[in-house]
């Protein structure tokens, strides 16, 4: 009788008489991890804990621990809700409920929309469910018989998703309770296995995403393994409200959206001092490593987008214009434009590397539902880079990309970034040597700046392989940024060559890069990072100059313009108000500081200095106050206030 060999992390080998289950091969182990056992991994696929293991092969046990289990607890909560749906609203019919960042979402059709009352009932319906500890049972039916099954039970949404699935494949579905639901798995053992989850909140979705489509009614959930970690991640979503950069926005007077011109964005003028305090910093970013910077037109002929391949593939995200029977797109992107500047004479390869830089404005024609702020917007600003280079300089570039990259997040208080390298995929352009040479470099550069990545098998473009730098906020989200990408068609499309050193034409190299991406993106991320109450150096306004009495406001009016004239950004509040409500308003701006003047500091030429969040630094000459400010704006990064 041939032996079943089960192969266990740790590198040992176990053997079994019967093909056992993976809840047996936990067993084996122990009572404390058959216990804890959420699935299975065989030979590297997530399973059940009840699937069978019929040859031999590699076997981890998923528990709590494990990053795949939080997700089986997350999938297996969803499925619990639509069961509480259905337990309750037996009239309201399920249709697909995935698991997303930190937690799930289940769409549902009712007659009637929920209310907050709704989820709060379904909530707990959820908790006695799970307390009843019911098995979760997988089944395998026909197609035909499954698709009976739920229009035989009102269930058609659920019988539309599986009659689009071939006749001949068998069709998975897991049991709860009375509760049968379509389901590729893995799912927890039994619905006791879920201790720690809550719904969040209810919004419309269209069937299957489309516009066209009914509207349905989804229910946000999220679960976690530890009540502490659900407890922090709550904590987390209070402090990230706090911190909605729309609404400081509006609150430190920065800028405004409205329907006029959805997508795009007013910035009113604090506002645009922090615009400008980042450009003007990416500008000599700009100067100070070898790029030119260029400007190039924002409405060009489609037919430049039809041969970038631009119009194939992006069209209906571009704004389309016309005059004169022909035909314009707004640019959505940069790239080919500069491009033309390239080809705008004859290169050498001794002209490369050439780096051109742009803060080039963009229009993208994104859906309205996707809009969120400044973060995700229809017109936007790039740093936008583009390197045109040779192969042998790929990786000279990107190193020294990565460091550049390294020092600008590290200005702006960023110190934590993840890196991604994202491979070549199926359907690509460039031989197989030019992309072995490319994602070496981009891999390299990252090892010769000291990073560790990972890396996404085969999504990278079709035009060549990138890196994704990803930075973390005080709140620990992330917040993808940074790019560099390796491109091989662009150039050839566009008719870009240089004359190589054997005097033939060849196309170069073009690398694509931004450090801050979109402009607007940026600043909402530095907004939420930094709760409003910007460093020194970004603060749209960094002093006020208060005066007690209309006695003392000429005083104050020579503070603010001795200020000035040392480069700080002052503002006064002369108004015939209380001191303690003039500072009170003011503090809600989260200034880096506020001076009051009175009889006292008039007299001596000093001011009275309070630093943010009511700071009380006593009373000093202004000349030592403005040596103090001086430093705090010279301080950039984590070390900045």
């Amino acid at each position: 009788m041939s032996l079943t060999k089960v192969s266990l992390p740790d590198g040992s080998v176990r053997e079994f008489a019967q093909a056992p289950t993976v809840a047996e091969v936990a067993a084996s182990i122990g009572p404390g991890l058959a216990k804890a056992a959420l699935a299975g991994k065989v030979d590297g696929r997530l399973v059940d804990t009840s699937y069978r293991i019929e040859a031999d092969a590699s076997v981890a046990i998923i528990t709590d621990r494990d990053p795949e289990g939080l997700e089986v607890i997350r999938h297996s909560t969803a499925h619990l809700l639509a069961y509480a749906v259905k337990d309750l609203y037996p009239d309201a019919q399920v249709t697909i409920g995935p698991v997303i960042d930190d937690g799930f979402f289940y769409d549902f059709a009712y007659k009637r929309p929920f209310t907050p009352e709704d989820l709060q009932a379904i909530e707990s319906r959820m908790t006695e469910l799970a307390r009843k500890d019911e098995p979760v049972t997988r089944e395998v039916w026909s197609r035909d018989e499954a698709v009976s099954f739920f229009e035989s039970i009102g269930e058609r949404y659920k019988a539309e998703i599986i009659a689009s699935i071939p006749a001949t494949d068998d069709i998975g579905l897991y049991r709860e309770g009375d509760f049968v639901d379509l389901c590729r798995g893995p799912h927890v053992p039994s619905t006791g296995k879920l201790k720690v989850f809550k719904l969040m909140k209810l919004a419309g979705a269209y069937w299957r995403g489309d516009s066209r489509n009914e509207m349905l009614q989804r229910i946000y959930g999220t679960a976690w393994a530890r009540k502490e970690d659900q407890d922090a991640y709550l904590h987390m979503l209070e402090e990230a409200e706090k911190r909605d950069h729309r609404k400081l926005g509006r609150s430190l007077d920065l800028f405004h959206l409205q329907d006029d011109a959805p997508g795009m964005v007013f910035w009113h003028p604090k506002g645009w001092v922090l615009w400008q305090q980042i450009e003007q910093y990416m500008r000599a970013v700009y100067q100070d490593n070898g790029y030119q910077e260029i400007r190039c037109p924002q409405i060009l002929d489609r037919s430049l987008w039809e041969r970038s391949g631009h119009w194939e593939n992006y069209k209906d995200n571009m704004f389309a214009t016309a005059s004169e029977n022909r035909d314009y797109a707004v640019k959505p992107m940069n790239c080919p434009g500069h491009v033309q500047v390239f080809n705008s004479s004859l290169r050498s390869y001794r002209d490369l590397p050439l780096r051109y830089g742009e803060f080039g404005a963009c229009h993208r024609n994104e859906p309205s539902g996707a809009l969120h702020g400044i973060m995700r917007v229809r017109g936007f600003v790039q740093d936008d880079g583009h390197i045109f280079c040779t192969e042998d300089q790929i990786l000279a570039e990107c190193t020294a990309y990565t460091d550049l990259l390294h020092r600008v997040y590290r200005d702006f208080g960023f110190t934590d970034i993840l890196y991604k390298v994202a491979t070549r995929p199926v359907a690509r352009v460039g031989s197989d040597e030019s992309w072995d040479q490319a994602e070496y470099a981009l891999m390299e550069s990252l090892r010769r700046s000291g990073c560790e990545f990972t890396i996404a098998v085969g999504d990278g473009a079709f035009y060549g392989p990138k890196i994704e730098y990803t930075l973390k906020d005080a709140l620990g989200r992330h917040w993808q940024c940074g790019t560099m990408q390796v491109d091989f068609n662009m150039p050839q499309r566009l008719g870009a060559e240089y004359v190589a050193d054997d005097n033939a034409r060849r196309y170069p190299v073009m690398l694509h890069r931004a450090i801050v991406g979109s402009m607007e993106r940026f600043i909402g991320i530095l907004i939420e990072n930094h709760a409003g109450a910007f460093p020194a150096w970004l603060a749209p306004v960094q002093v006020v100059v208060m005066s007690i009495t209309q006695a003392h406001a000429s005083y104050a009016t020579d503070v603010v313009q001795a200020l000035k004239k040392q480069g700080f950004r002052v503002q006064s509040d002369l108004r015939n108000e209380k001191i303690s409500y003039k500072i009170r308003e003011h503090s809600l701006q989260k200034l880096p500081y506020l001076l009051v003047v009175g009889e006292k500091e008039m007299q001596a030429g000093q001011v009275a200095v309070r630093a943010r969040g009511g700071v009380d630094l006593g009373v000093m000459p202004l000349d030592e106050f403005s040596r103090r400010l001086a430093d705090d704006v010279a301080v950039r990064g984590a070390g900045s206030r």
